[in-house]
């Protein structure tokens, strides 16, 4: 598997633990939790596999990258939180970010 999509996959996986949190309601729902601390833990290894061929600055800011919007965009979706223009303004200036890196 290429370390790009190794570090695709961990921060797709990201996204699934950050929202987990919130489903875990503070870790006292048992299998949203044990989801959640599996995911982490998946997420942080594959991102680690990239790293060994991957600059370790440009690795780790796409994988927030891809949590963050992933994260933000799932939240305004499944938990109703809000779309405001500044908060999409705000979101496609983290995928220029990642977007710059990734090609720098």
């Amino acid at each position: 598997m290429s370390a790009w999509l190794l570090v695709l996959v961990a921060g797709l996986l990201e996204t699934g633990w950050a929202l987990g949190l919130k489903y875990s309601d503070g870790f006292t729902r048992p299998v949203p939790s044990v989801l959640t601390v599996v995911g982490a833990l998946a997420s942080f290894w594959l991102l680690s596999l990239a790293m060994k061929s991957l600059p370790v600055g440009t690795a780790y800011a796409v994988w927030v990258g891809i949590g963050v919007v992933g994260t933000a965009l799932l939240a305004m979706a499944l938990f109703g939180e809000p779309a405001s223009p500044l908060r999409l303004g705000g979101i496609a200036l983290i995928v220029a970010g990642v977007v710059a890196l990734k090609f720098a």
